[in-house]
């Protein structure tokens, strides 16, 4: 693979690394710090990337022997939401937030998720079904909703639901967001990018932060790719259109759980 070949492979897929990353470690800066470590393994010894099943999984892959070398680090924080976070992490059986973050948001398959971690296929289902009982069970709390599409807002309802959790409301527009938020403080924020009216979730987002504080929030965009460029903060949580209701269930999950996220700023 030449030089130019390479960089067109991993630029491809590079933007998931980021992503995932991101989830695990709850930072932006942190989980680029770990992609760039990757990158300059890869360069130094190819055989991680060129040796998989797949481009993608070779590059997580060696990632994950970057992760698992430092020890997953589970860094200490002096307060608020982030240190709560740390906290349950330190709780969380060893290896299920990633068998899960793999499985469910990167949607790699079971066989993958073995090939990155160089675990068992079936150890990993069972750190997969482990990781959505503890986080479930870690913390409950109130969700606001935005999203314009009347179907797939009643299916995110249902689902915020099932997990236990309560919807404060659902909105179809940035005004209505705003409203509802300031009526009830949401501890999570789950929104579309482009609204009825043509407003932006994102402003939207922007707005509930600015007059309630950090907390966290996914994204649900049809153009993930969009966002995931580099040339900007990123959110953490990103779900793509159609999504599938275990996306929605981890991602609910690990927001929740881990209750402070960088997000997208406009």
């Amino acid at each position: 693979m030449t030089q130019g070949d390479l960089g067109q492979t991993i630029g491809a897929v590079l933007p998931y690394l980021r992503r995932y990353a991101r989830a695990l470690t709850g930072s932006q800066t942190s989980g680029d710090n770990y992609a760039a470590a990757t990158l300059e393994a890869i360069l130094a010894d190819r055989s991680g990337l060129t040796g998989a099943s797949s481009p993608k999984v070779g590059l997580f892959h060696v990632f994950h022997g970057i992760w698992a070398s430092t020890g997953a680090p589970v860094t200490d924080e002096d307060e608020g939401p982030r240190a709560k976070a740390q906290a349950r992490l330190k709780n969380l059986t060893a290896n299920s937030r990633e068998a899960l973050l793999l499985h469910t948001i990167e949607d790699f398959t079971l066989s993958e998720v073995a090939e990155i971690m160089q675990i068992a296929e079936t150890e990993v289902e069972e750190l997969v079904t482990l990781a959505r009982r503890e986080m479930a069970d870690a913390v409950t709390g109130r969700v606001l909703i935005i999203e314009d599409e009347a179907i797939i807002a009643m299916d995110l309802e249902s689902i915020v639901a099932d997990l236990g959790h309560r919807v404060t409301g659902v909105a179809r527009t940035r005004a209505g967001a705003i409203d509802l938020a300031n009526k009830e403080t949401p501890d999570l924020v789950l929104a579309d990018i482009q609204l009825a009216d043509n407003s932006s979730g994102i402003d939207a987002v922007n707005d509930i932060l600015g007059a309630l504080g950090d907390r966290p929030v996914i994204f649900i965009t049809a153009f993930p790719e969009r966002l995931l460029t580099g040339e900007r903060p990123e959110p953490a949580f990103l779900i793509s259109k159609p999504y599938s209701e275990e996306q929605v269930r981890s991602a609910v999950s690990q927001a929740m759980f881990f209750s402070s996220t960088e997000t997208l700023k406009a």
